[in-house]
């Protein structure tokens, strides 16, 4: 049993150290670094750049990644935030990993920054087109750090591609490719003029899908994913737009291009049949073939003025001002 003096010590360093974090704003100069495949590079991996940023690092630590294709499992652990991550274009630069226990690209810091970079997931992809390759869970991106930003990013999977799993996110002009769920989570995010395809992969099996699966747990749950001027398309079948994973679950589609992919119920509420009230399913704005909602579920919400804006304002996931604060090169 730990001595009470001890164990109150250890509980005072842990509310500093957890302080310390959340207070983290990245102010001090920046530092750049460079990875590169060539033989003369002082980082020849992406995770050696990062191993080397210091413990509650206080400074953007700006990581230029040069063209390649980096075959590696990359991890910002949650002490080392502060980091921006700049490929040479998501088809240039990319980091892939075929794993269904652990993800390619794995955010746990606050203010974790990526631009620029393609991020996969090959587990899934078949090799043979007359052998299908049974599907399973096979994550590219893993972000669970708050204040977290996207831009001009690729993530490329089947199933749960992108596992926005909890805290503030903004994802702009990015690609996100998959079949299942593959953009699911507990996060709290913005998808801004951003293309989700749904894809099984090139020469995978054709069967229906799902784009989304958030999951929102209680009334007072500040999470939901909100997508602005974007595109659902897709090929080879057909998928809904979101089923809930949990009983609050919360997407609203807004002012977006819905390609004839989507099927004409629109959405799922999987386990909580007869307890849809609960479940917030938004569109709004739409155009394209499959924004017809003529057949949509009964039980779909509908929200306008106010109570639609204080979601599809920035303030959704940054009412502290953090997005004008990243690093000044990053441009919308």
């Amino acid at each position: 049993m730990c001595h009470p003096h001890i164990f109150s010590l250890f509980l005072i360093l842990l509310v500093l150290a957890f302080e310390a974090c959340e207070s983290q704003d990245c102010s001090n100069p920046p530092l750049d670094i460079t990875v590169s495949q060539s033989q003369q590079a002082k980082f020849k991996t992406i995770q050696s750049a990062i191993d080397s940023v210091s413990e509650q690092n206080s400074r953007w630590i700006h990581i230029h990644i040069s063209p390649g294709v980096y075959k590696e499992q990359i991890q910002i652990p949650m002490n080392k935030p502060c980091i921006y991550l700049e490929g040479s274009g998501s088809d240039s630069t990319s980091i892939e990993w075929d794993s269904h226990l652990n993800a390619t690209f794995d955010v746990q810091a606050n203010y974790t920054v990526a631009k620029s970079i393609a991020f996969l997931n090959t587990l899934n992809t078949p090799i043979i087109l007359e052998k299908e390759t049974p599907i399973t869970q096979a994550v590219a991106a893993l972000i669970s750090g708050d204040k977290c930003a996207f831009y001009d990013c690729a993530f490329y999977g089947v199933q749960d591609t992108l596992y926005d799993h909890r805290g503030r996110h903004y994802y702009h002009n990015c690609y996100i490719q998959g079949g299942t769920d593959f953009v699911f989570g507990y996060g709290q995010s913005i998808f801004e003029a951003s293309i989700l395809n749904f894809s099984m992969g090139k020469n995978g099996p054709k069967h229906d899908g799902c784009f989304t699966a958030q999951r929102r747990t209680t009334a007072n749950d500040t999470s939901g994913f909100v997508f602005k001027n974007c595109t659902f398309t897709g090929t080879r079948g057909n998928a809904i737009l979101g089923r809930s994973l949990d009983a609050y679950a919360r997407v609203i589609i807004a002012n977006s291009y819905l390609s004839n992919v989507v099927t004409p119920v629109g959405w799922n509420s999987r386990t909580f049949v007869g307890h849809e009230e609960t479940i917030t399913f938004v569109e709004v704005g739409n155009r394209g073939p499959g924004a017809n909602q003529s057949k949509r579920v009964k039980w779909m919400k509908h929200l306008s003025g106010a109570e639609l804006d204080q979601f599809l304002n920035i303030s959704f996931i940054d009412n502290e001002g953090w997005l004008p604060k990243l690093p000044t090169n990053i441009a919308i």
